[in-house]
């Protein structure tokens, strides 16, 4: 007897795409047979980097794994996974403090959507310290952040922060 197939939303703001949220993509399709990447429009951020960019740039970057679907979204979590058809919530956490929150996080989700899990996935070693907001302003003060963005996501920041220049 086959097991029903196992939908995960990965949700975030992705601005930009580190490699720590690479790798848990990655982890996650080992783990399920269809994960949506789900990029928030971000109403409450200001990101440096569109809807429309950062998606692009997901898409990019998930094309070779083929369980992956690459989806925006606005509003409630809940009611994109339940509208995914979601089972799961995949997050990732760093630290003591990125628990809390996506602890408290996860109990709010459960009221909502009773019938999907949270999925906690600590990071890997290489990418404890890595997050979007640390490698936008390094990179925006002129820093190297090569080692923690694919050389897709290094060529956009790049690019974007010399059009800001010029």
């Amino acid at each position: 007897m086959s097991r029903p197939s196992l939908t995960a939303v990965y949700p975030g703001t992705f601005d930009p795409l580190t490699l720590g949220h690479e790798d848990l993509l990655c982890r996650s399709c080992r783990m399920f047979d269809r994960v949506v990447l789900a990029v928030a429009a971000a109403h409450h951020k200001r990101t440096l980097f569109s809807l429309d960019e950062r998606l692009a740039m997901a898409r990019e970057l998930a094309a070779p794994l083929p369980q992956v679907e690459v989806i925006a979204f606005s509003g409630l979590l809940s009611e994109f996974v339940l509208a995914q058809g979601g089972q799961a919530v995949v997050r990732g956490v760093r630290s003591n403090s990125d628990f809390e929150y996506e602890f408290q996080m996860a109990g709010m989700n459960r009221h909502l959507m009773p019938g999907v899990e949270t999925v906690f996935l600590s990071t890997s070693d290489a990418y404890q310290f890595v997050t979007g907001t640390f490698v936008r302003e390094i990179a925006q003060l002129g820093g190297d952040v090569s080692k923690f963005v694919s050389p897709l996501v290094l060529a956009r920041l790049q690019e974007r922060l010399a059009r800001k220049e010029g």
